[in-house]
């Protein structure tokens, strides 16, 4: 959704920022060994979040849909005490999981769906996923009120 392509969410325990290509592996793996597309060769992420593995090719594809579509927004969920422990950090190093709002009713955009994982097993249990997703319901009621492209 490129309404989110420029917004920071920062709560107590997650930092929710925009997917972008730059969470899409690199051409150069050696350079970006890209934290996301190894979660998501993981059997039991495949089996938890009803995926499938992505080409490269796929993976970008996806990106830029998920960027693009008015009826989805993704955030990429960080882990808050690492982004803000060391300034200059990569969001890379940070990542914890995803978030995800589907908008199902295209005349109403209070009716959606939140989906959220949290894919690094180091973040999991601890309260990652409960916040990333309440977090996700205000900018989603907020974004009601926000007037529409055009």
């Amino acid at each position: 959704m490129l309404l989110n392509q420029n917004t920071l969410l920062l709560g107590k325990k997650v930092v929710l920022v925009p997917y972008t290509s730059e969470h899409v592996p690199s051409l150069r793996p050696s350079l970006c060994p890209c934290r996301y597309h190894e979660w998501m060769k993981s059997e039991e992420l495949q089996q938890l979040t009803a995926s499938e593995p992505l080409s490269l090719e796929q993976e970008y594809t996806m990106q830029r849909s998920w960027r693009e579509d008015a009826d989805k927004c993704t955030f990429i969920v960080l882990d808050a005490e690492k982004w803000q422990a060391q300034p200059g950090i990569t969001e890379e190093s940070c990542m914890a999981g995803d978030v995800n709002l589907f908008l199902t009713d295209p005349g109403d955009p209070a009716v959606g769906e939140i989906e959220v994982m949290i894919a690094e097993p180091s973040c999991r249990g601890r309260g990652f996923g409960t916040e990333a997703v309440l977090m996700m319901m205000s900018y989603g009621k907020c974004g009601e009120k926000r007037p529409g492209p055009g």
